[in-house]
């Protein structure tokens, strides 16, 4: 599998499997995608607190070493800090929290899943009752949890630390206030949200993108009619068939050639095996140029918009990304 070299050192898969599920009631999936990532080849899994299954998957990823298929060493596993969980007496008790369920000594990638903080609660989602939105945590910055992370690497809990849906404006903080330097930012970014803006910067801080819902994320829970639908565009269907290639494979290679790492969920077999199955071809230059050309203001699918009322919900629409 090939990689991309991250300026902690180390080097993250390019392909690598999201372990999100989608709809309440299917978290079992993700172990049996797992072991059957393990086995076609996955040697990235991108994981977080909020999806609720990391013990599932602690499971599946103990089973396959201890069958030998593969070694502690030979995987790269992530996993997030979520939002309730920004005061930085928090991070710490969080990460044990996520090796203990993953059955992990460490973790090679712990990122901070949002900028924007939520009041302490062992519910994803708390609710504040005079208002009936989700309750902010607004006296935590955002660099004070990052502090707190670097303290994870000194104690040798993560190789890499990163961020998740971090704008420019709020990167561009960070690193001017931190010690260490983020490993990754990882973005939705698909063909209807290209993100050119943000990508350049990361590149120009030395930051590698993970790019998650890569293919479009078409079975999210919340879409309604009408909703952006990448992975059925007819000129994407149209590509795939110039190359011979699945419309997600054409969706994959395109993060592969903007120089992203990427993290497409399935827990099909045969879906598992194509999107890995991504190396064998290259789109044209005009081709890439042309895709990139689908970038729309409505692209995006994954807007968190129940954290909106926070002051550091990172898409307001003055925000250059």
């Amino acid at each position: 599998m090939a990689t991309i070299h991250l300026n902690s050192g180390y080097d993250i898969p390019i392909i690598g499997l999201g372990t999100w599920q989608g709809p309440v009631g299917k978290e079992r999936e993700v172990g049996e995608a797992v072991k059957t990532a393990i086995d076609l080849g996955y040697r990235h899994f991108d994981c977080a607190y909020c999806y609720q299954n990391e013990s599932i998957i602690g499971d599946a990823i103990a089973e396959k070493i201890k069958e030998g298929k593969v070694k502690r060493e030979d995987l790269f596993i992530t996993s997030k800090v979520w939002n309730t969980f920004h005061d930085p007496a928090h991070v710490l008790p969080a990460i044990q929290k996520t090796l203990k369920d993953l059955k992990l000594d460490y973790l090679d990638l712990y990122l901070m899943h949002w900028p924007h903080a939520y009041k302490y609660s062992m519910e994803i989602n708390p609710i504040d009752p005079d208002t009936g939105l989700v309750a902010l945590d607004l006296k935590t910055d955002y660099l004070d949890t990052w502090r707190a992370m670097e303290g994870l690497v000194t104690k040798g809990l993560t190789k890499s630390i990163g961020v998740s849906n971090f704008n420019s404006k709020q990167l561009n903080r960070l690193v001017s206030n931190c010690n260490i330097i983020p490993a990754v930012n990882q973005i939705e970014c698909h063909p209807y949200l290209t993100q050119e803006g943000l990508r350049k910067l990361c590149k120009s801080l030395g930051i590698a993108i993970t790019a998650y819902s890569p293919l479009g994320s078409p079975e999210r829970p919340w879409a309604k009619p009408g909703d952006p639908d990448v992975i059925n565009d007819p000129k994407i269907s149209l590509i795939a068939e110039k190359y011979n290639k699945s419309p997600g494979q054409i969706l994959l290679r395109y993060q592969v050639q903007l120089g992203n790492s990427a993290i497409p969920k399935s827990s099909n077999p045969a879906r598992l095996k194509q999107n890995i199955e991504i190396f064998d071809f290259k789109l044209t230059q005009e081709d890439m140029d042309y895709i990139s050309t689908f970038n729309r203001k409505d692209g995006r699918i994954c807007p968190n918009a129940e954290a909106s009322h926070h002051p550091e919900y990172p898409f307001q629409p003055d925000i250059e990304f």
